[in-house]
């Protein structure tokens, strides 16, 4: 068991003092979601010299508005792609140990309202049990009426013929990205957000490291590195066309776009519409996307949507349709079925699936969900696509490609298949509750640390004390409004309207801590866009 190791602090002066240095790094990370912080993480644990740099904060895009599953993909089974479903499945346990304190198993229950769905459903579910192994978190089981209402209390009775229940994962998305961050940290990464790549660096046309500034201050830097990588995610092609300009030479880039960005929207309500904590799971709805009713956090997510988009708004509204669609798919499946004043908060999340040079983008369902390492002439490695669930499996590649072509030397690989990460280095980890609300099991063993706090009795809100926003600040690298009741407590995207009462506190504390401006107003107007339902 690796020995507990205590958070390093994350003042930002010090981590941009750090940046200033005229230091060479084999490998510069552009993007702080899951990818990018995967790869940091793993280049970090290798015993490479890495730095990362996030323009926004860490997860802030796509990587915080998952569905919250560590999943297989038991459609990608009824696509017959075998191999990814049994990698995913391997990376399920192994984040679920990894860090216990955020990941657990998850039950789900498919219920059936014609005869032929429990054995069709339950055969597809059984195959999936024998393609996980000894990876597997429980047996698929056939229910009868009963048991299926006894698992899913709201379930609409009305035809019901049984059900079929099945395990997968859930976890705590943006908190895993901190805690990944934080390890990577630990290993020696330089990990620093707020902080955007302007420019990239040349020598004899290959990309040989990068400018950026911190958006804060306006500080600039400069920062060379033997291998650049492009984790940007669905916005990876504004780099690649820089990079494609560069090396055109008369400044017009002949790059064609690889994303085509598909729009996930997620609705959140009480838990009593669902009534307990096993999920709920439509494999078909009318139009043959996928429902899912997941308990999480002491509320219900409802979701999820796959509708194209072409813009690249860092914070999408939800069309009307798509809520609508939510909301009618769930009225059929709960008796008790939610309306668009039972909404606690409702986020939309863009996904960067990728496109064949040919697709037309307009097909998100036939896109593929699987993720592309691209290395262009100048040596920009560009990763993107994929899902939470292979983050970890998706860095070794990226590792792999880069060795391949000679960007870093080759060492060995699977060093962070066994590493805990931050929270969850000492054997007495709290373990997570995801149907239970937010609160002391998302810190892991460094809830202690938490607690030693000012304010650690003083709660602000169900589950968020004033010690835990100094310790964001102090430890998590938060530093506005936003990055507290967004990504390190979850208040925005479980009660939008109960973030925003608490938002003046915490501007307060987080002014206290580190004297920069929290963008109190700018979270003001972003809870309000997650309670404004589109009518």
């Amino acid at each position: 068991m690796t020995p507990y190791a205590p958070p390093l602090p994350t003042r930002r002066e010090d981590l941009l003092n750090r940046l200033a240095e005229p230091k060479a790094y084999d490998i510069a990370v552009v993007g702080g979601g899951a990818t990018g912080l995967g790869v940091a993480l793993d280049a970090a644990a290798r015993g490479f010299s890495v730095v990362l740099i996030e323009s926004h904060d860490f997860a802030k895009g796509t990587s915080s508005r998952a569905t919250k599953l560590l999943h297989g993909g038991v459609r990608y089974l009824a696509q017959g792609n075998f191999s990814l479903v049994r990698e995913a499945l391997h990376e399920r346990t192994t984040l679920l140990r990894n860090a216990p304190h955020l990941a657990q198993p998850l039950a789900f229950v498919m219920p059936s309202y014609k005869w032929w769905e429990t054995p069709f459903y339950g055969a597809g579910l059984t195959a999936y049990d024998l393609l996980a192994g000894k990876a597997g978190l429980g047996k698929t089981e056939f229910l009868g009426v009963a048991e299926t209402q006894r698992l899913i209390p709201c379930v609409t009775p009305a035809g019901l013929k049984g059900g079929v229940k099945y395990w997968d994962g859930q976890f705590d998305d943006a908190r895993l990205a901190l805690a990944i961050a934080r390890t990577a940290a630990s290993k020696g990464a330089l990990i620093v957000n707020y902080c955007e790549a302007t420019r990239l660096q040349y020598e004899h046309r290959k990309v040989v490291g990068l400018d950026c500034r911190d958006t804060v201050s306006g500080r600039k830097f400069s920062v060379r590195a033997k291998c650049v990588v492009n984790a940007t995610g669905v916005w990876v092609d504004g780099l690649r066309e820089k990079d494609g300009a560069a090396n055109q030479g008369d400044g017009r880039s002949l790059t064609k776009p690889m994303v085509a960005p598909s729009q996930g929207v997620h609705i959140v309500v009480d838990r009593d519409f669902l009534g307990g904590d096993t999920a709920l799971m439509v494999p078909k709805t009318q139009d043959g996307r996928v429902l899912f009713a997941v308990p999480w956090l002491g509320k219900v997510i409802l979701g999820t949507t796959d509708t194209p988009r072409a813009d690249l708004d860092r914070e999408p509204r939800p069309f009307k349709e798509e809520v609508d669609f939510i909301l009618g798919e769930s009225a059929r499946y709960l008796h008790k079925a939610p309306s668009h004043s039972d909404i606690r908060s409702v986020w939309v999340g863009l996904r960067p699936l990728v496109k064949p040079q040919e697709d037309d983008g307009e097909n998100t369902k036939a896109i593929s969900r699987e993720h592309t390492v691209l290395i262009s002439k100048s040596g920009l490695v560009t990763v993107t696509g994929g899902k939470w669930t292979t983050y970890r499996a998706m860095a070794e590649d990226v590792l792999e490609k880069c060795a391949e072509r000679q960007l870093i030397e080759r060492r060995s690989a699977g060093v962070t298949e066994h590493l805990r990460l931050q929270g969850a280095q000492s054997g007495n980890v709290v373990q997570s509750a995801m149907a239970a609300p937010q609160g002391p099991h998302s810190y892991g063993c460094d809830y202690a640390d938490v607690v030693k706090l000012p304010g650690a009795a003083n709660e602000l809100a169900p589950g968020l004390t004033e010690a835990m926003v100094r310790y964001a600040a102090r430890n998590e690298y938060a530093i506005a409004v936003e990055d507290v009741l967004a990504r390190r407590s979850r208040l925005l995207f479980l009660d939008a309207r109960l973030a925003a009462t608490v938002a003046q506190k915490v501007s307060e504390i987080l002014t206290q801590e580190t004297g920069l401006d929290t963008g109190l107003e700018d979270f003001l107007a972003l809870a309000h866009q997650y309670t404004e339902i589109p009518r």
